[in-house]
C-alpha cells in the first residue's frame, strides 16, 4: 500500500510540473494508465485542500519567490498567476496593529501536546511540522495545529513597533479555514525550546526527522494570552486571504545569540506591512 501511495504522490507532483509523467520516465508503461487516473483525482482533491496539509501545498511553490532581488515581496504578484492576491488583495497580512477596538470573543483555549521534532529548512524559513492531536479552540471552533515557523524581524507591528522575531503557529479546522496565532519574540532570556530546534536545523531544502526528541509548542506561549484579532492572508505566496489572525499581546523572549543564530540561515524573512483597508482590529 505504501509503495502504491508513493507512486501516486510522485505522479501527482510530476503532473503539476510537467503535465506528462512520461517525459520524466517516472512510471513503467504497464502502470501508466492506472496511476495516471489516480494521480489526476489526487490533484483535484489537493486543490480543494483536503489531501495535503498547508505546509506541503506551500512547498510546491517554495522555489519561485524570495525576500530580495528580483523575487522580492514587491514582485510576488507578478511572478505567477497563482500569486495574484499578493498584488491586488484587499485583506493582506501582515499589518501594523493600532486603533483596535474591544471585541467579544472568548479566550483562546490551547490544547497543545507533545510532538516528535521534525525540522524543515524550506529555503525561506525554519518550519516545525507538528504531529496530529494538538489544537486551539476559539468561540467553540476547533483548529488543529499543523506547523509553526519563524520570521525576523516580526512581520506584524504593534503601534509601529516590530519585535526581533515572530513565530506563527498555523492551524486549520474541518472547513479548511486557517487560523494563525502570532507570538512576538523579544531579545532577553534564553529560550530552551529554541535551542533544541536550532541545533537540528538541516541544510536548505532538507528535512530533519529527529530521533528520540519531542517538543511541545505550548512552551512558545506567554503566560498571559490576551490577543488582537483580524482577518488577513498568508504572509507568503500565494497570499491567500480569509486567514483568521490572533496576535498575542504579550511577547516571549529569546537570547540575542539565538536570534543571531537564526540570522545565519535567514537574515530577513519578513514581508513588509500591508494596508489595513478599513478592516477592523479587535482586542480580546
Amino acid at each position: 500500500m505504501m509503495y502504491g501511495w508513493d507512486i501516486v504522490c510522485r505522479s501527482t507532483k510530476y503532473l503539476w510540473q510537467y503535465g506528462d509523467p512520461k517525459r520524466a520516465g517516472l512510471l513503467p508503461n504497464f502502470m501508466m494508465k492506472k496511476y495516471l487516473s489516480i494521480a489526476a483525482i489526487s490533484i483535484l482533491i489537493s486543490i480543494a485542500g483536503f489531501l495535503l496539509p498547508v505546509s506541503i501545498l506551500a512547498d510546491s511553490l517554495e522555489s519561485s519567490w524570495g525576500y530580495g532581488g528580483a523575487t522580492n515581496p514587491q514582485a510576488w504578484g507578478k511572478l505567477s498567476p497563482e500569486f495574484g492576491k499578493c498584488a491586488v488583495g484587499m485583506e493582506q497580512s501582515p499589518i501594523d496593529i493600532k486603533g483596535s477596538v474591544k471585541g467579544n470573543s472568548a479566550p483562546i483555549i490551547f490544547n497543545y501536546g507533545s510532538s516528535p521534532l521534525v525540522v524543515v529548512n524550506n529555503g525561506h524559513t525554519i518550519r516545525i511540522d507538528y504531529a496530529p492531536g494538538s489544537s486551539i479552540s476559539i468561540d467553540g471552533e476547533q483548529y488543529d495545529l499543523l506547523q509553526f515557523h519563524f520570521h525576523t524581524p516580526s512581520e506584524h507591528q504593534i503601534d509601529g513597533m516590530a519585535a526581533a522575531m515572530e513565530v506563527h503557529l498555523v492551524h486549520r479546522n474541518l472547513a479548511n479555514e486557517l487560523a494563525v496565532v502570532g507570538v512576538m519574540m523579544n531579545t532577553g532570556k534564553e529560550d530552551p525550546l529554541i535551542n533544541t530546534i536550532w541545533r537540528q536545523v538541516p541544510p536548505s531544502g532538507q528535512t530533519n526527522i529527529v530521533k528520540n526528541t519531542t517538543i511541545n509548542a505550548a512552551n512558545l506561549l506567554p503566560t498571559h494570552k490576551s490577543y488582537y484579532s483580524y482577518v488577513g492572508s498568508l504572509t507568503t505566496p500565494p497570499c491567500s486571504e480569509g486567514v483568521k489572525w490572533y496576535i498575542l499581546k504579550s511577547p516571549i523572549s529569546m537570547a540575542v545569540e539565538q536570534l543571531d543564530r537564526f540570522k545565519t540561515f535567514y537574515p530577513v524573512d519578513a514581508r513588509p506591512i500591508q494596508p489595513l483597508n478599513d478592516r477592523k482590529i479587535t482586542f480580546n
